[in-house]
């Protein structure tokens, strides 16, 4: 098939831009014609929360990017609308993270479904978005519509497909592995290159920071008296997407400086690999959640999780073989977290459970379930 793909890529950086080019990749080795249609501004300056959208790492040499759509300009849109319809495409896939990209989507997916005979397929990570604004519902309408099927990676998700009346093809297909962050990384040797002392054990929080993600609720946790005596530390990798004062001050009222271990800067795709292998427990206290890509990196270096019980990570995590599904409170994490430092055998046994249940986590499937979708019915 001659295949496109919509959304972020080189030279914008995140997990976004990693996902759609390792998808790009999987529908090559499938022995499909693939580029990827990526943005000129993806978000306003003022919208946008962290330091840079932008990657300063070389651009991927084995992947075809065409850097042409600005969300903000209309002209742009209607572009890459026509010369897509004029190309005639197989299958066209968007991404769908974020109302505010719905007009310029809705506008390129309505002139391109005018030809007649390219599909049009969105892989959507929100319907709902975790952060609500006004306009948001009107936005999402706008676009997702004209799709002819849709993949989620998470059942929740799904739901709220149908929830909005939407009753195209739709397929649940768990967030695939993420495997293009390099070699499992012998610990010793991740703790000599992050620094680390290696008379502790870590706990990692990574990715950007934001309200749902729970941070705060870990860093109460982590306040625990009994965590306090034990020799752990909570690495913390990820840029402030937020402002930094509220968990500041968490940090500064539970006493909690000595036992951090702080990276908050944008973490690029070469140090992924040494965070992980670090440590001996990733935990993911969110709030809300549909699914998340930090778990498929975890899965890829086979590394035990701690995850809430929110949204599609429990789909993911089997509570008791790979690590814990708690619920999203101070109280749950810290149990958690003092079982898993005082039993320090279940290590071994959650990292044998990660590399039993990640050989289901395919790029395969994914591919044959945007094709499923796409199929004329």
């Amino acid at each position: 098939m001659r295949v496109v793909i919509i959304g972020p890529a080189y030279p914008l950086r995140g997990g976004l831009a990693t996902y759609n080019e390792r998808l790009a990749r999987a529908f090559r080795e499938a022995g499909d014609e693939v580029r990827i249609v990526t943005f000129s501004l993806q978000y306003p300056e003022f919208l946008f929360p962290g330091t840079t959208q932008y990657s300063t790492g070389p651009a991927p040499q084995d992947l075809a990017i065409e850097v042409s759509l600005n969300s903000v300009n209309p002209l742009s849109w209607w572009r890459v609308g026509w010369k897509l319809r004029r190309e005639r495409p197989d299958l066209v896939i968007f991404r769908f993270w974020l109302p505010f990209m719905g007009p310029a989507l809705g506008t390129i997916a309505r002139l391109v479904r005018g030809n007649g005979h390219t599909r049009l397929v969105t892989i959507a990570d929100n319907a709902i978005p975790h952060e609500k604004r006004p306009g948001d519902r009107p936005l999402t309408r706008y676009f997702l519509p004209r799709n002819h099927g849709f993949v989620t990676m998470s059942r929740a998700v799904l739901a709220d497909l149908r929830r909005l009346g939407l009753r195209q093809p739709a397929q649940y297909q768990p967030h695939p592995l993420y495997d293009n962050f390099g070699p499992i990384v012998p610990k010793p040797e991740a703790l000599r290159r992050l620094g680390l002392d290696p008379q502790y054990r870590y706990l990692l929080f990574f990715g950007f920071i934001r309200a749902y993600k729970g941070l705060d609720t870990l860093l109460q946790a982590f306040a625990d008296e009994r965590l306090r005596a034990l020799p752990l530390k909570l690495i913390v990798a990820g840029e402030y997407y937020e402002d930094a004062a509220p968990y500041e001050a968490l940090i500064k009222e539970h006493d909690l400086e000595s036992r951090l271990v702080r990276a908050t800067e944008f973490i690029p795709n070469e140090r992924v690999a040494d965070y992980f292998c670090a440590a001996d427990l990733v935990v993911q206290p969110y709030k809300d959640a549909t699914q998340s890509g930090v778990s498929q990196i975890a899965y890829h270096f086979e590394r035990p999780m701690l995850v809430t019980d929110v949204g599609g990570l429990a789909e993911l995590i089997p509570d008791g073989e790979v690590g814990y599904v708690v619920p999203p409170t101070p109280r749950a994490l810290a149990e958690a977290l003092v079982d898993f430092a005082t039993h320090p055998e279940k290590e071994a046994v959650f990292e044998a459970g990660t590399r039993h249940y990640k050989k289901q986590f395919s790029w395969v499937e994914m591919v044959k379930a945007l094709k499923a979708v796409a199929a004329p019915g």
